[in-house]
């Protein structure tokens, strides 16, 4: 899965990186502890027109009744996204680009679990497939824009810490991936594919990241004597 990531750089940084025409949003502060239900960056298009904007970290179908049923739907697995009915028409219909300067994967030990930073070799940031919907609250009638990533199964890299990641797309998918006229789910599918792992660099990190009050620049730094004392 895909549970925290990072998103440190100022909106302009990822329009440019990812061929952005327009930012639709006023800039969100940097974060190296992107949580559930927290706003994100996230990358869509219009008449083939890209647009970055903020989205509610927690996929909310039209049909939901409770805005708190988002925190459940951070992700939407990459095998099953085609036939699941909270995913299916924005697989189809809305899908999008999260750029992400790393994320993190716990690895499971002995005395509990290590957290990982995971980030691209060369600095660039990685960019996560999503899928966003928009949701109008039944109480205030307010839109709400919310948004999911796509998890599938790990590189060689990532299999050792976890079972799963998220999906990140190479340059060339970008556009496929955010075109509407492809309104196939099960032919959008097919754009999921596993990221390379020489293309990726990891190392362990201090469990601090564990709790979402702590969102710091010290959260990715290498942890220099990796041990876990606590579950």
């Amino acid at each position: 899965m895909c549970g925290r990531f990072v998103q440190s750089q100022a909106a302009e940084k990822y329009a440019e990186f990812l061929g952005v025409h327009e930012i639709k949003i006023d800039p969100l502060p940097p974060s190296y502890n992107v949580a559930p239900t927290d706003s994100v960056y996230a990358v869509a298009e219009h008449e083939g027109h890209r647009m970055l904007g903020s989205f509610r970290w927690g996929l909310l179908p039209f049909w939901a009744k409770d805005k708190r049923v988002g925190a459940r739907n951070i992700n939407a697995r990459s095998e099953t996204a085609a036939s699941k009915p909270t995913f299916k028409e924005s697989l189809a219909k809305r899908r999008c680009l999260i750029p992400a300067d790393g994320f993190y994967e716990w690895q499971v030990k002995e005395k509990g679990k290590l957290p990982h930073y995971i980030f691209n070799r060369d600095g660039t940031p990685l960019v996560f497939a999503g899928l966003w919907s928009s949701w109008k609250d039944p109480d205030s009638g307010d839109r709400l824009r919310t948004c999911t990533i796509l998890t599938g199964s790990p590189n060689d890299l990532v299999a050792p810490i976890h079972d799963r990641m998220p999906v990140a797309l190479s340059e060339e998918a970008w556009g496929p991936w955010l075109d509407r006229e492809l309104a196939d789910p099960v032919e959008a599918v097919k754009l999921l594919t596993t990221y390379p792992a020489e293309r990726l660099s990891l190392h362990p990190v201090s469990t601090l990241v564990n709790k979402v009050a702590n969102n710091t620049p010290e959260l990715i730094e290498v942890l220099a004597t990796p041990a876990v004392d606590q579950p």
